[in-house]
């Protein structure tokens, strides 16, 4: 158990968090629960936000859309007294009782922080692409949806390195795939052949002159003036971690940006968490949530109790049963 370390000076709150997504309501919810003061600062870009359908979130068997997920998570925390607000954080500053929050003009200072912020997926340029997520043609994650491929004509667009490994992972829900692999390197392109040969996936190594979404797909136009007509199309370009606010900080991220974490989900920033999709490891929902259970949890106990105290007056039955 650990002693207020200044004692007699008060924050502004238990715990502030940076992004209003999956993983940071969860948190919200849980150190609500644990009687936490709590804010989340959303600038409202969540990955799931994207997802037109989910039927690989537990619990929903005729699936669910990530806006319908975001505003039941809302609901849950704010009913247990957790405070969410609009706003994109700028810069997160050290403070003798934790950190200084800075976002939208305003700041708090917060005893302890969690990094919820994501990633930001590459997309290709395309007439309106959230159109084309929106109406399944351009999906982003074929771990989350792949089953419902289910035999369709899918093309993976991206560097042959990376692109060919998720076409790979497509043959197990098509035997309709193919790669478009513009540029890169030979060396690239062997093993790209080699695996494609491997799989039956159709390669094309022509460079993309446009992507036009349709009513039932997307064509894909190369520079030598082939058309060619793809149910689904998975982009494999890459993404940024949405880390920029900690890496500020000073804590330790890999390669791509993304933040490494201990067992509590604690960064090298001691009192600096983060979750979900922002550190390194698999991008799901379900993944985020157990994060955020684990992160939530160690920034209570990390923390000195706090004793319950009986509320003056009485007591209604819904508080009871909370």
């Amino acid at each position: 158990m650990n002693l207020p370390d200044h004692p007699g000076q008060r924050a502004d709150l238990d715990c502030l968090i940076v992004g209003g997504g999956p993983a940071g309501l969860t948190a919200a919810l849980y150190l609500a629960r644990f009687r936490r003061s709590c804010l989340v600062v959303d600038a409202g870009c969540s990955r799931a936000s994207l997802i037109p359908r989910s039927r690989n979130y537990p619990g929903f068997p005729p699936g669910i859309s990530g806006n319908d997920l975001l505003a039941r998570l809302r609901e849950q925390a704010r009913g247990y007294g957790a405070e969410l607000l609009d706003g994109r954080v700028e810069r997160i500053e050290p403070h003798a009782l934790g950190f200084r929050v800075a976002f939208d003009g305003q700041s708090r200072i917060a005893r302890r922080v969690i990094l919820a912020t994501g990633i930001e997926d590459e997309l290709p340029t395309m007439d309106d692409p959230q159109a084309a997520i929106a109406r399944g043609h351009l999906r982003l994650c074929a771990i989350c949806d792949g089953y419902e491929v289910d035999g369709d004509n899918v093309a993976v667009y991206g560097e042959a390195e990376c692109a060919i490994g998720h076409a790979a992972f497509l043959r197990t829900f098509s035997d309709r795939v193919t790669v478009i692999a513009p540029g890169g390197d030979q060396p690239a392109r062997d093993a790209a052949l080699q695996l494609a040969r491997h799989y039956d996936i159709h390669l094309l190594f022509d460079d993309v002159e446009r992507l036009h979404p349709l009513d039932d797909g997307i064509e894909v136009s190369t520079r030598g003036g082939a058309r060619h007509r793809f149910d689904i199309l998975y982009p494999c370009l890459g993404a940024r971690m949405r880390s920029e606010v900690a890496r500020a900080l000073g804590a330790a991220c890999d390669e791509s940006g993304a933040l490494l974490v201990d067992a509590h989900q604690q960064t090298s920033i001691p009192g600096l968490y983060a979750l979900g999709d922002v550190v390194a490891g698999l991008k799901q929902m379900s993944v985020a949530i157990g994060h955020a259970a684990q992160g939530a949890t160690a920034v209570h106990n990390s923390l000195e109790a706090n004793p319950w105290q009986p509320a003056a007056g009485p007591v209604s039955a819904a508080s009871r049963t909370r």
